[in-house]
């Protein structure tokens, strides 16, 4: 199971490249596709879109054919598959279908660790393991920075896709051949996603979940890229760099918030604080957006260490569910929150588009990043209404 875990781990750390990347290749996709920055939000939503689409019949293959196969196979076809087509694309609507394909194969990288942590250990150390998952994980994310920025520069985007996908074809081999399925739950009960949402206890969480990627999926994955590149005028390195410490403090972030339920016993107050938070430091990029790059890249990177609190969020959702629906609840939430950043993600390359030739080139991005903080702030303040739980 340890051995099964680690490729499991490493096929989310090519999840969190995938949702990354495309900010440090924002300049690159520009020149040889021409691919704007709304092409590429578009592209970017798809990717959310169809990871949150595959979360419903993810839940169910999890629970009746279990992670090994349902990992493997999707992540080879969608993930590898869909990274050769993103090597060979010739104009900006390739590069969105690669995305869309990219996505169903990310879709079960992190939920399949979800399910065997939920399956087959203890249901208080759930957030803790969850937390390191995604900690460790999210070296792809810096991956996805610097690094990528370089490689691009080096050997061109292209090459750089061809080694990933044969990777994720790798890592895809070594989950069939390592991960081992949990037992069969002994529960004789059936049910259906529909159970879980006639819980009134599931509305607040997932009304959060909704709102609280955003500020971090959406801006380190793409906005970095064009507001640090049109606003301060940086060089795709540099822009690698910033994306580098907004993504170093995501990981730090998620780190130091897994334990916090049972050190403080409670995982509403955590949660909470976190996002509330996230929220303020959003809304004061907005006001700040002109200041200057260093204070910018501070704020983005404060607002990266206080969204960490995913896992937790999964981890609190995850406790309100019967043990024959646990795939389905991890997956629920998790569609909550992937599908909030995707559809955030077109909103978001809406306003950019229509603000285009505006009086100031701030004007886009203060709206954005304005955006993802007052939606923020709405879905923590319903969160108040949520009821606490600590196992």
């Amino acid at each position: 199971m340890q051995t099964g875990l680690i490729m499991l781990c490493l096929a989310y750390l090519l999840s969190q490249f995938f949702r990354a990347f495309l900010a440090v290749l924002a300049t690159f996709l520009e020149r040889d596709l021409g691919a704007g920055a709304d092409d590429l939000a578009f592209a970017s939503g798809l990717w959310f879109l169809s990871f949150a689409l595959m979360q419903l019949p993810l839940g169910w293959l999890l629970d009746r054919s279990g992670p090994r196969r349902t990992a493997s196979a999707l992540l080879l076809l969608g993930g590898g598959g869909g990274a050769a087509l993103f090597a060979l694309a010739t104009t900006p609507a390739h590069v969105s279908v690669a995305m869309f394909l990219i996505g169903i194969g990310c879709a079960p990288c992190l939920m399949a660790s979800y399910y065997i942590f939920a399956r087959e250990y203890p249901p208080a150390k759930f957030a803790t393991l969850g937390s390191l998952m995604l900690g460790v994980g999210s070296l792809g994310n810096l991956i996805a920075s610097y690094p990528v920025a370089l490689a691009a520069e080096t050997i061109g985007w292209r090459a750089s896709l061809w080694s990933v996908s044969a990777l994720s074809v790798l890592v895809a081999l070594g989950i069939f051949f390592k991960v081992r399925d949990p037992a069969p739950s002994d529960s004789e009960e059936k049910g259906t996603v529909l159970d879980l949402l006639k819980m009134p206890v599931m509305w607040a969480i997932l009304a959060l979940m909704f709102v609280m990627y955003a500020p971090t999926g959406a801006v380190r994955g793409l906005w970095i890229g064009p507001y640090l590149s049109d606003v301060f005028g940086l060089a795709p390195s540099q822009i690698g760099t910033a994306s580098l410490i907004m993504g170093i403090s995501m990981i730090v972030g998620t780190l130091a918030f897994g334990p916090l339920d049972r050190i403080f016993g409670t995982r509403k107050w955590v949660i909470f604080a976190g996002n509330f938070g996230s929220a303020l430091t959003m809304l004061a990029l907005a006001f700040f957006i002109g200041t200057n790059a260093t204070l910018s890249i501070a704020i983005m990177a404060t607002a990266g260490f206080l969204g960490g609190t995913y896992a937790v969020m999964i981890a609190h959702g995850r406790a309100f569910c019967p043990p024959h629906l646990v795939g389905r609840g991890v997956t629920l939430v998790n569609l909550a929150g992937i599908g909030g950043v995707g559809l955030m993600q077109f909103v978001s390359g809406r306003i950019h588009e229509s603000m285009q030739g505006t009086a100031t080139v701030t004007a886009p991005y203060t709206t954005i990043f304005a955006f993802f903080g007052l939606a923020l702030l709405a879905g923590s303040l319903i969160f108040l209404f949520a009821r606490d739980n600590v196992d």
